[in-house]
């Protein structure tokens, strides 16, 4: 028995390899190549196209020079580098992204012991380190989720995080939602271990990113209201942490909020950013569906307030408010799917008892399933074809891993909500791991 399960974990990390080359084959030969292709065709500039790059020139004027990083001086630089050039309104194909500066300016201060180092060598240290950070982080989440699995089990789910298309867009990119990931897994494990201090501090790093820990903010407010006399030393730590970052950040750039505001919203126009809903079904419909979540969400999140950190329903209201994160936040970004990594281990975890629930519940799992894997298995028969078949042929298809990027936090929000009041109603969810724990 055990020789059988040991050769069934050894060919199902061999599976998960193939997947995982077959999705950066894809990305290399297929994707970019027709990005390429297109940019020279119609004469769009590339440069470095790193996401880094704003942040880390922004960062590098406001330390090294006392320039305002939200400036058109500097978005100017900064866009000869990220596209080549500055961008021309009048030539029709130049982007319409500006690549500005749009970050709360305390993450100049992360990325503070890079400004003088040439950006090309910056590149390449934060894509590794994006590399470990999101291995490191997905390790976190299976033990916050508390799904003990062999090493050549958790090995596959490390392959497969790594060869999941947004994973891979996050790190051609250098996008920082990576490193927001990450953070947050370390804040949520030390939270758990009763390390609330550091939970706190490392909560407020996050916020380099606001709109990708909202959400999950809320809930820990909420939950810190069931119990405050235990539990207010996270939030002392948030407050305290925030208060430190915006005074430096005052100290360095005077009245930098509005500009940090002005600068999202010129993001939201140039970008035509919208929810995952938004671009699902579309408006008004989108709306009375974002709000029936986040109404489904904030009364979980009231009904659990008193859960102790150590339980189970603690680590899935955290699964599930970030799960709910990437369908209400307005950008449908592929590489923000790396928050849903603990509501789809936790849902992989749970997938027999959903299974045995009831017809809908095996529907839902098995849509949802397939709109998961479709991008590994399409982008893999892609990667192979891209070998024998014309470059022409090839360009027609590759969007065809992506058919399911914006229906996949749709399904796993959707799973992960009905599986919730499916279990408060039978009252199965456990309150705490050990006595005491906050």
């Amino acid at each position: 028995m055990k020789h059988f399960l040991f050769r069934s974990q050894v060919w199902t990390l061999l599976t998960a390899v193939l997947l995982a080359a077959g999705g950066w084959v894809y990305l290399e030969r297929v994707l970019i190549g027709r990005q390429v292709h297109e940019a020279a065709i119609h004469d769009q500039p590339r440069g470095n196209l790193s996401d880094l790059y704003p942040r880390w020139l922004g960062a590098r004027e406001l330390l090294l020079h006392g320039r305002d990083p939200y400036s058109a001086e500097v978005t100017g630089e900064i866009q000869e580098g990220y596209y080549g050039r500055r961008l021309d309104l009048s030539r029709r194909g130049d982007p319409h992204d500006k690549a500005g500066f749009a970050y709360p300016v305390y993450v100049v201060f992360f990325l503070a012991p890079t400004v003088g180092l040439p950006f090309p060598i910056v590149q390449k240290f934060f894509f590794w380190w994006l590399v470990v950070l999101t291995l490191g982080g997905t390790v976190l989440w299976l033990r916050i989720v508390r799904w003990q699995m062999p090493l050549l089990a958790q090995g596959s789910v490390l392959v497969l995080t790594l060869g999941s298309l947004g994973v891979m867009q996050g790190l051609k990119l250098q996008q920082i939602s990576l490193f927001v990931a990450a953070v947050v897994a370390a804040a949520v494990a030390l939270l758990i271990a009763d390390r609330a201090v550091a939970a706190g501090a490392l909560l407020a790093v996050a916020t380099i990113k606001p709109q990708l820990v909202l959400l999950l903010l809320i809930w820990l407010a909420v939950w810190t209201l069931g119990d405050w006399r235990r539990r207010y030393r996270w939030a002392a730590s948030f407050v305290v942490s925030m208060a430190i970052l915006c005074g430096a950040s005052e100290w360095y750039l005077a009245d930098w909020i509005p500009r940090f505001w002005r600068a999202i919203r010129e993001y939201q126009s140039y970008t035509g950013a919208i929810s995952v809903l938004d671009g699902s079904i579309g408006t008004p419909w989108s709306w009375g569906c974002e709000i029936a979540a986040l109404g489904a969400l904030l009364v979980a999140c009231w009904r659990e307030r008193r859960q102790a950190a150590g339980g189970e329903t603690f680590s899935f209201m955290v699964s599930m408010a970030l799960a709910t994160t990437v369908l209400l936040v307005p950008i449908s970004a592929q590489y923000n799917h790396v928050l849903l990594i603990p509501a789809v281990l936790l849902l992989v975890k749970e997938g027999a008892w959903i299974w045995r629930r009831s017809v809908i519940n095996r529907m839902l799992l098995a849509t949802t399933t397939g709109l998961v894997v479709w991008p590994w298995i399409s982008a893999t028969a892609l990667a192979g074809l891209s070998f024998m078949m014309p470059r022409e042929t090839m360009e027609r298809s590759w969007a065809i891993p992506l058919w399911t990027s914006t229906q996949i936090p749709v399904g796993v929000a959707s799973l992960m909500l009905v599986y919730y009041y499916q279990r408060y109603d039978q009252g199965t969810f456990t309150a705490a791991v050990r006595p005491g724990s906050s």
